[in-house]
């Protein structure tokens, strides 16, 4: 990659601003407010990354609260379980233990419970999903201010190597000229060339 002209500044060092120019291919006050954000992080040499899962639990309500554990408790094997286990129990309560008990078979009062269970748990479930997938999108997005950033700093690496490359070459060129002209100066002392041939 070719240093630009214009990207290194009269006093060597390399521009953070023409480097996000550079890579980003656009003026800065045409970018989105994210990436804009992110660029301006850059040059001013701050971080970007941040713990996303951390601050969407410290934002939460009450009922994102609810709703997570209604879901967590939901979703595992011991409320599975243990809900099979309550289900056994009212069957046998009421068709063997009772001999057709309050709910004989076809236990219309149990098929009454499960379906209020099941019309309460599943939009409180969906709500927890619902702030996961927020959750889920904020990540997205922090990943790709992140990578924004890391495409900055690799840009800067590079563009940084190339000065320093360029600068070693000049040095080793100018060094290489003394040293013909040192050879040159041995050469015509020690009476092997005349003082009007050079070496090339």
């Amino acid at each position: 990659m070719n240093i630009h002209a214009g990207t290194t500044p009269p006093h060597g060092r390399i521009d953070r601003r023409q480097t996000a120019r550079q890579l980003l291919q656009t003026e800065l006050e045409k970018l989105p407010d994210a990436e804009r954000e992110v660029v301006e992080r850059f040059i001013a040499k701050r971080h970007v990354a941040r713990d996303i899962v951390k601050q969407a639990d410290h934002d939460r309500s009450l009922g994102e609260r609810i709703a997570d554990r209604v879901a967590e408790v939901g979703g595992s094997w011991s409320f599975i379980i243990s809900f099979g286990v309550c289900l056994l129990l009212w069957i046998v309560l009421n068709s063997v233990v009772l001999g057709g008990g309050f709910d004989p078979y076809p236990y219309i009062l149990l098929n009454l419970c499960l379906s209020c269970l099941a019309a309460i748990q599943a939009p409180v479930i969906m709500m927890s999903q619902n702030r996961q997938a927020a959750v889920d999108r904020l990540r997205a997005q922090n990943d790709y201010e992140v990578n924004i950033k890391s495409e900055l700093e690799i840009l800067q690496v590079h563009e940084t190597l190339n000065q320093l490359r360029e600068q070693d070459w000049a040095t080793l060129v100018d060094l290489q000229n003394r040293q013909i002209a040192m050879l040159q100066q041995l050469l015509e002392r020690a009476g092997g060339l005349p003082p009007d041939v050079s070496v090339r």
